[in-house]
């Protein structure tokens, strides 16, 4: 089975669903989160999990910036997956504060200050305290995103690190959404590949669903990451086995009693 996997064994060749069990059983005793903006990958990583009954905590960004159909499909989410607890860790910021503080417009002026403000900070936030930090982010997703580990330690964030799905790509994660009947956002069928904030994220002439994109990020900019998540190799994140194995280390034992990991009350508002 895949909970009893060992620890050499868990590696770049370990089938998705199987590597997902193992992570669900090992660090049971450990305070995990799972964040989404509830990207394709995201929706599809929920989904993954909540077929073994294990789906950690689902923290998102609410920037209060999101598109329409974003808030749509976090209430679809919510209804598909009644188990899963879905809280949302965004900024108390308004944009009218924001605007009285910073001016009009951040997110033109200055989109990096604007992302700090309202998702980088947040994030620091909803993972302080937590063990394990689970995403959907993959190397196909090119950029920064290209050398991420399967496992690895994120020291920007001090926390494991875990993207099950660093081998996929969005054609692979598009089939699976079809086949699972996976909640999604209609804005992919769109011309968006991703879909970000209303004020920083444009369609893609010819865009589908099947490919992943982020030319409709910040158009105009050389601008193409929101700042979550830190380049690996640049000191942010230890690789795969080395990390995994002091995790493992350090782990607690099965039976030990479990940290608090409550977290507010979610917020759908």
């Amino acid at each position: 089975m895949a909970t009893e996997l060992e620890v050499h064994s868990i590696d770049e060749h370990t089938p998705t669903d199987e590597f997902i069990a193992w992570t669900a059983e090992r660090f049971r005793n450990r305070r995990m989160v799972l964040t989404t903006s509830f990207g394709m990958e995201g929706c599809a990583l929920i989904d993954m999990y909540a077929k073994h009954g294990a789906v950690p905590t689902v923290v998102y960004l609410d920037t209060m910036f999101l598109f329409p159909e974003t808030y749509s499909l976090r209430d679809r989410m919510v209804r598909r997956y009644p188990l899963v607890t879905f809280v949302n860790r965004g900024t108390s910021l308004t944009p009218e504060a924001q605007e009285a503080r910073f001016g009009p417009e951040l997110w033109r002026r200055d989109p990096d200050l604007c992302c700090q403000l309202r998702k980088v900070a947040p994030l620091r936030q909803a993972l302080t305290g937590a063990d394990v930090w689970i995403t959907a982010i993959t190397r196909s997703q090119g950029g920064t995103r290209s050398g991420v580990e399967l496992v690895g330690w994120d020291w920007h964030y001090q926390v494991l690190k875990i993207c099950p799905l660093a081998t996929w790509d969005r054609q692979r994660v598009w089939d699976y959404v079809r086949e699972n009947n996976v909640p999604y956002n209609e804005l992919h069928e769109q011309g968006y590949p991703t879909v970000g904030c209303t004020h920083c994220t444009a369609p893609v002439p010819g865009s589908s669903p099947g490919e992943y994109s982020r030319a409709g990020r910040w158009a105009g900019t050389e601008k193409t990451e929101c700042g979550l998540h830190w380049e690996s190799g640049a000191g942010s994140q230890e690789s795969g086995v080395s990390a995994l194995q002091g995790s493992l280390a350090d782990a607690p034992d099965p039976g030990l009693e479990a940290p608090d990991s409550r977290l507010p009350t979610p917020d759908f508002r």
